[in-house]
């Protein structure tokens, strides 16, 4: 019976890898055409009918393009450097949900790789390992550019790794627990994102930060440092950094989906459970449309700015909104079950407070200026 466990994990693991692969290859042909339609361009349309064979002909370039060393490089940590930085972007999906159990055949198939106690702590875990890769593939590269590219990278993801892990404990408040499918189950009557948006917001915009996506792309800023720590890669080490932040970009929109989205929770799930794989499928593909809206959007913001929006801003916001969703659960408990919707009020509350503080901030520092 082990050994059959342990070859269906394995089943499992492989089959999700490749669809992470898949995944990869095609969200790039999706944010192409995205920014194609947001910006009144056509985006790719050469390689097949409709463009949509335009991810296998950069595979095959990249698999064939000459890959480069620099003379001074660490060589094994160079070579390293791009592996460490996937692997995590991989595997930090194990204890997501896809859908409810399935039967088939008197056996019962559950849709996730691994059912950990504490899958929250993991995610928080797994995702703070990431950065290693990136300062290593920018020192290992013996550039400057690459080196600060590394630097910059480290410090914004330390900054706005906190606010991060703290979004999580308003979704684990809420529902008493660690465990991702308790998380999902509790979520079946109202998503805990509409009972705590601005947590759901906090969560969305700290990722944005960790992935180094726009408008907090600073550790690739082209007019700075001509594309960052990963400026000496070519091939398939740059294919690797490359897969690893749009990886990422799944990974976090499927962690966000069931945190603060219910998961594969929707209509006639009980009755269907397939349907629970399309209901998170759409989610995600919703979420990543949205981190594609901000890059086509959002200028790139100023790295002083960046930092400081970090510490003086949502890491404030992050302990006020686990102060009132503990406050709105006791209150709920003890008093009566309605007060549930003190959270959200006075969550977005605090939060339209936040933005009026900065906006007063941002006015004053101009008029200094002038």
């Amino acid at each position: 019976m082990n050994s059959f466990l342990i070859l269906e994990w394995f089943i499992k693991g492989f089959v999700w890898v490749l669809v992470l692969l898949g995944g990869f290859a095609y969200l790039t042909l999706y944010e192409r055409k995205a920014l194609a339609r947001i910006q009144s361009r056509i985006g790719p349309n050469r390689a097949g009918p409709w463009g949509i064979l335009q991810p296998i002909a950069d595979a095959l370039k990249l698999i064939f393009k000459e890959e480069l060393t620099p003379a001074k490089a660490d060589k094994l940590l160079f070579l390293l450097a791009p592996v460490i930085t996937v692997v995590p972007a991989v595997v930090i999906t194990a204890v997501v949900p896809w859908g409810p159990d399935l039967t088939i055949l008197g056996h019962t198939l559950t849709l996730y790789i691994a059912d950990i106690n504490v899958g929250v702590l993991y995610i928080m875990s797994v995702a703070s390992i990431a950065v290693y890769g990136i300062v290593l593939s920018g020192w290992a590269s013996n550039n400057k550019y690459a080196t600060l590219g590394g630097m910059r990278s480290s410090a914004q993801m330390v900054s706005y790794e906190i606010s991060l892990g703290l979004s999580f404990v308003s979704a684990i408040l809420l529902a008493g627990s660690m465990r991702m499918i308790d998380i999902v189950e509790a979520q079946k009557t109202i998503w805990f994102g509409v009972l705590q948006p601005v947590g759901l917001g906090i969560f969305l915009i700290a990722t944005l930060a960790e992935v180094n996506r726009a408008p907090f792309d600073m550790p690739e800023a082209e007019q700075e440092l001509t594309a960052g720590y990963h400026t000496e890669y070519s091939g398939m080490k740059f294919a690797l950094l490359f897969m690893a932040e749009y990886t990422k970009m799944i990974s976090i929109s499927a962690i966000a989906a069931t945190l603060f989205l219910g998961g594969y929770q929707g209509p006639f799930v009980d009755r269907y459970p397939l349907l629970g794989l399309v209901y998170i499928f759409v989610k995600i593909v919703i979420l990543l449309f949205g981190m594609i809206w901000v890059r086509a959007t959002f200028p790139r913001i100023r790295y002083d700015r960046l930092m400081e929006f970090g510490w003086k801003v949502l890491l404030p916001l992050s302990l006020a909104v686990i102060v009132i969703t503990a406050t709105g659960i006791i209150l709920a408990q003890q008093v009566a079950p309605a007060l549930i919707w003190i959270i959200p009020a006075a969550s977005l509350l605090v939060a339209g407070l936040a933005v009026v503080m900065i906006d007063r901030s941002l006015r004053r520092k101009d008029y200094e200026r002038r």
